[in-house]
């Protein structure tokens, strides 16, 4: 699955991110809006981690999911 079908159906996908990355808050998916950038800024700050490892987490997500 590609991140363009998941930010047309963010509010169907943010629950699967938050199921995947817990210390998310509502809050915190409804800042995302289904924007690539903004998750990965929230996972570096709420997980600590660097920017490329935001990312490499987002990507192995993503081709865990299946199409809708």
């Amino acid at each position: 699955m590609n991140w363009d079908r998941i930010a047309g159906n963010w509010k169907q996908a943010s629950g699967r991110v938050q199921k995947e990355w817990g210390k998310l808050t509502d809050d915190d998916l409804a800042r995302v809006e289904g924007r690539r950038d903004q998750l990965v800024g929230i996972l570096q700050e709420r997980y600590g981690i660097r920017q490329d490892e935001a990312d490499r987490q987002i990507d192995d997500w993503l081709a865990r999911q299946q199409p809708d």
